[in-house]
């Protein structure tokens, strides 16, 4: 293994999609927990920059965001009353 891309939960288990040394894009696989029991070090690695990465991400986006008391930005109030989406 190289190392781990991404992480998404599948009927409650935690699976890692796992990058292998020396072959192509296409070859990586996603992989349960049980399948990396020798790769601890990798996944405890990963999951810190997964969780630092989510935190600001979170905190960026409280920061652009600047609410008047009570009210809602606009876009969110076009979106609640006339439901009206990004696409």
């Amino acid at each position: 293994m190289e190392r781990i891309l991404n992480k998404r939960r599948v009927r409650g288990k935690d699976k890692y999609l796992v990058r292998w040394r020396e072959f192509i894009a296409e070859s990586n696989t996603w992989e349960g927990r049980e399948n990396l029991k020798n790769a601890k070090e990798v996944i405890e690695e990963f999951e810190k920059k997964y969780w630092q990465d989510m935190e600001d991400v979170v905190r960026q986006e409280c920061e652009e965001t600047t609410f008047k008391r009570g009210e809602l930005p606009g876009k969110f109030t076009a979106k609640i009353l006339y439901r009206w989406s990004d696409k």
